[in-house]
């Protein structure tokens, strides 16, 4: 695990408490691990095929199917167990989860993926016995409304899952010190804005953001070349999550291949 405190700069705002960024790195789990080498093999030949904008669509669709796996298999394959033994990230977020919520602190759970934020809401409600609210492009004004009000001033409701789009920017959720992201996005500025609905004027309490990362794949990867690169950083802020589509093939395969390490099966 690895830990960024971050610093707020006093000479813009002085009523803001510290910011830690916390790395958590999860194992693929077997059945994620063959999924994930299979979408590689299969692809990169189709890749080869492709050039211009189907190259880039198809280059899209891959590190999206990617993704999908490493969040949990269910959200690749929708037959697959739903089972939070069949992703290590999931196992990971119920160990956080535990811990946190035993300190009777407040957390957000963000993900891109509705599919995925109701699948949390079913593993919550069978390992946790937690009912956890989603908030997400299909909620209505009043639904947000209310699910805001409740986190925020009901000490009862401690957890809330919001879909990245849908509740990244324009909510006050200051009860929280704890933001989970469960899958990253590419842009490290939109993760940015969806923690600061915890990380803002009005919070008194230290906030805590957890990063889920699967060891070994193109996830870590990726957080590796935006932190060792500020200029990459400010290109993917121009360029939004577009700027992945834009790799050489070496780039790409480098990305996308398991860390020898991890490809034992």
């Amino acid at each position: 695990m690895m830990l960024r405190r971050m610093k707020t700069d006093k000479s813009i705002i002085n009523d803001l408490p510290e910011k830690l960024v916390t790395d958590c790195y999860a194992n693929l789990t077997l059945e994620q691990k063959i999924l994930y080498q299979q979408i590689v093999e299969q692809t990169q030949q189709r890749l080869e095929q492709k050039d211009g904008i189907d190259q880039k669509g198809a280059i899209f669709a891959l590190l999206t199917a990617l993704k999908q796996v490493c969040c949990h298999p269910a959200l690749y394959i929708e037959e697959s167990s739903h089972e939070s033994e069949a992703s290590g990230k999931t196992q990971i977020l119920l160990g956080l989860l535990r811990s946190i919520l035993c300190r009777s602190e407040k957390v957000l759970i963000f993900t891109q993926y509705a599919r995925m934020g109701f699948l949390l809401q079913e593993i919550l409600k069978t390992e946790l016995n937690i009912e956890s609210p989603f908030l997400h492009g299909g909620s209505s004004l009043a639904q947000r409304k209310a699910m805001v009000d409740s986190f925020q001033n009901d000490p009862n409701t401690v957890l809330m899952i919001l879909s990245i789009r849908a509740g990244g920017t324009g909510l006050n959720l200051t009860a929280a010190s704890h933001v989970i992201h469960y899958d990253l996005w590419w842009n490290p500025a939109v993760e940015n804005q969806a923690t600061d609905r915890a990380f803002r004027i009005g919070q008194d309490k230290q906030v805590t953001v957890h990063r889920l990362i699967t060891e070994g794949t193109f996830e870590e990867k990726i957080n590796e070349m935006l932190q060792d690169k500020a200029a990459l950083v400010e290109d993917v802020v121009a360029k939004g999550e577009t700027w992945v589509t834009e790799l050489s093939p070496s780039e790409l395969k480098s990305l996308i291949t398991l860390r020898e390490d991890h490809v034992q099966i």
